[in-house]
């Protein structure tokens, strides 16, 4: 990702809006928006946006389980598949 070109003071922003828009939908890199020299802000295209969000939501889950598995929170397989068996077999 070349950073530089995506990197937009808000007065290209204010004056260029459809442009940064085209460029993110054509892309599917973000634009950050400066204020003062400074990011304020990003830009970002839907689709980028969701499969950001649902890697975000894979890590938490991940992580989870991860904790769950250094607190010994676990249910060996063998046992599991008994248990399903014997709610099979009360149903």
């Amino acid at each position: 990702m070349n950073f530089v070109q995506n990197i937009q003071p808000i007065s290209y922003l204010k004056t260029n809006t459809s442009d940064v828009v085209k460029q993110v939908q054509e892309t599917r890199q973000p634009v950050m928006i400066t204020v003062n020299g400074k990011v304020q802000a990003v830009i970002q295209d839907p689709l980028s946006y969701q499969k950001m969000q649902d890697q975000l939501t894979m890590f938490r889950i991940l992580a989870h389980g991860q904790k769950q598995i250094e607190k010994g929170e676990v249910t060996d397989h063998d046992d599991l598949f008994a248990r399903f068996d014997a709610e099979d077999k009360e149903s």
